[in-house]
């Protein structure tokens, strides 16, 4: 690719990996950061460059998008304070971006990395936030073309979302929600990664997309528990978690939060996409476009997280 892909949410857990991806395909990159210094590991490689400023400033958004060949969206909200907070990062952030490419007339491919989440968003404001993002992009179909890739859950190293999860059960101990049978996808953040380079250089037909590990019906979370035991070595209990008190527990978080400005994770919203019985990716489209083989399975997956949560001292 001759060339340069912009990035937004560079600095985040995806995002850390994804440039490290595109660097070593030879992509040259624009990435956009609040503030200096970041990403110290690949600034060096001559092929980085930053642009400094954040999706609420049009001017940067114009620096960060003139020229390229295409744009990679990571940037956006998991946890808000409020609806509107989520719409602001998920929805408006996806129309200011649009606006970026066309005001600095960039014949720029978008790709939005969304969630899997939007495919039911009617069970929470997160949900509903990344679904408007979608139906931006596709109503604004840019020229050169568009992509939104719906994302499972993600997990690897250096994600702390799931890091909670390995803790418990390296104790002995897997919460789960009701009878833990509820199925979902998920897909290591290389493996995500991966698909998202070969997305920018070979990419398919416009429209939106789902990716997983391939795995046909996903998993449980006592499945997921097993498998996590058996990398540590040791046993594990599951326990089922009663709706009631989960969303007791949100209910406290979001007081909290509240009190404090800082916007907690578990809301009422969250806890109806935890209890949620369907989460497992159906759409193979993407990964037979690209002929896409991820690398690791559940169990190396695990191994390979648990090695860098291990090394790092974070269990």
């Amino acid at each position: 690719m001759s060339g340069v892909v912009a990035v937004t949410g560079a600095t985040g857990f995806i995002g850390q990996h994804l440039t490290a991806t595109l660097a070593a395909s030879g992509i040259r990159q624009r990435l956009l950061v609040r503030r200096l210094p970041a990403l110290p590991a690949v600034q060096s490689a001559g092929s980085i460059e930053l642009v400094v400023g954040d999706l609420g400033e049009p001017a940067a958004l114009r620096r960060l998008v003139a020229g390229t060949d295409a744009v990679i969206h990571l940037a956006g909200a998991i946890k808000a304070a409020h609806r509107a907070a989520f719409f602001q990062h998920n929805e408006q952030g996806v129309r200011d971006l649009l606006s970026a490419v066309a005001a600095a007339e960039a014949q720029t491919r978008v790709l939005l990395i969304s969630s899997l989440a939007a495919r039911a968003p009617h069970l929470s404001d997160y949900a509903a936030s990344k679904r408007a993002g979608e139906d931006c992009l596709s109503a604004a179909a840019p020229a050169p073309g568009w992509i939104a890739l719906r994302a499972p859950a993600v997990y690897g190293p250096g994600d702390r979302e799931t890091l909670p999860f390995f803790r418990s059960v390296k104790l002995g101990w897997a919460p789960v929600p009701g009878d833990g049978c509820g199925r979902l996808s998920l897909i290591h953040v290389a493996d995500l990664c991966a698909v998202i380079t070969a997305t920018v250089l070979r990419p398919p037909a416009d429209g939106v997309y789902e990716v997983d590990d391939g795995t046909v019906g996903g998993y449980n979370m006592r499945e997921m528990a097993a498998v996590a035991a058996g990398v540590f070595g040791r046993r594990v209990r599951t326990i089922g978690v009663p709706r009631a008190l989960m969303t007791g527990v949100a209910g406290m978080q979001q007081m909290l939060a509240r009190t404090t400005g800082r916007p907690a994770i578990l809301s009422a919203g969250k806890v109806r996409e935890i209890f949620h019985r369907d989460w497992v990716v159906t759409d193979h489209r993407l990964a037979q476009a690209l002929d896409f083989r991820p690398r690791f399975d559940l169990r190396d997956g695990f191994a390979d997280t648990i090695l860098w949560y291990s090394r790092n001292r974070w269990l």
